[in-house]
């Protein structure tokens, strides 16, 4: 896997860990895709903003590893939210954090990136916070109502119980590729989520803009998380707006 850590990050034992989207899994065919890799990573342009500790993490066989023995399409399409997947990437950070003195993460993802880091937080030790934009936690209900063949191999974080840690899910107003009204209500249902929905943006758009206030929030999200790990209360209180 491909892995990118900014050089300018400050020092700390808090890790925020960037998990990409889906990128293109199929052609316009319905063809799996040679290279599912994101032309346009947005997570990738959201860690620029973040002084704090952080990684970018690809998943398994991207960003020019499709090639990698093991690999297979079934990796970016049927099974991209598989127990392979997200196995590998729970391996990865688990190393990651070990190797370099972190003693907590917080899981940030755009869309697919979203459903890998809830279905991480309820199996990687030490997860602070999850925090997600555009984010499919149901991913049989988002492929019956766009009439696509669900994801057979994939887990769904709808069935996959949520971890006791604060979440924080933002959806786009707009969005045609995962709606707003679609996903609130799954989203609301989970432990200790707030959800807020962003009434003008959309799947991709414009989500850097609120990114500095999202940053801010979040340390105040983590460590209540922190205290709430160290008390009777599973979680703080939760909030939808």
């Amino acid at each position: 896997m491909t892995a990118f850590r900014p050089p300018r990050s400050a020092a700390g034992d808090l890790l925020h860990v960037y998990l990409e989207g889906d990128g293109t899994p199929w052609t316009g065919a319905g063809v799996p895709a040679a290279d599912p890799t994101p032309h346009d990573p947005l997570m990738l342009r959201l860690i620029g903003l973040d002084p704090a500790p952080s990684l970018y993490l690809a998943r398994p066989c991207y960003d020019r590893h499709r090639e990698d023995p093991g690999c297979a399409p079934d990796l970016w399409t049927d099974r991209r939210y598989g127990p392979v997947v997200v196995g590998a990437l729970d391996q990865a950070l688990r190393a990651f954090a070990a190797a370099h003195g972190y003693r907590g993460v917080v899981l940030l993802g755009h869309s697919g990136g979203g459903t890998l880091a809830m279905l991480l937080a309820a199996r990687l030790p030490g997860v602070r916070a999850v925090v997600t934009i555009a984010a499919n936690a149901d991913i049989d209900l988002w492929a019956d109502q766009h009439d696509y063949p669900r994801l057979a191999g994939s887990l769904n974080p709808v069935r996959d119980g949520p971890a006791r840690v604060p979440e924080w899910h933002w959806l786009g107003g707009q969005d045609r590729q995962v709606p707003a009204q679609q996903m609130f209500p799954v989203l609301a249902r989970r432990s200790c989520a707030r959800v807020n929905v962003a009434a003008d943006f959309d799947h991709r758009c414009c989500w850097e803009s609120l990114w500095p206030r999202v940053l801010r929030e979040l340390s105040h999200l983590s460590n209540t998380a922190m205290v709430a790990g160290h008390s009777n209360s599973p979680c703080p209180s939760r909030e939808h707006r």
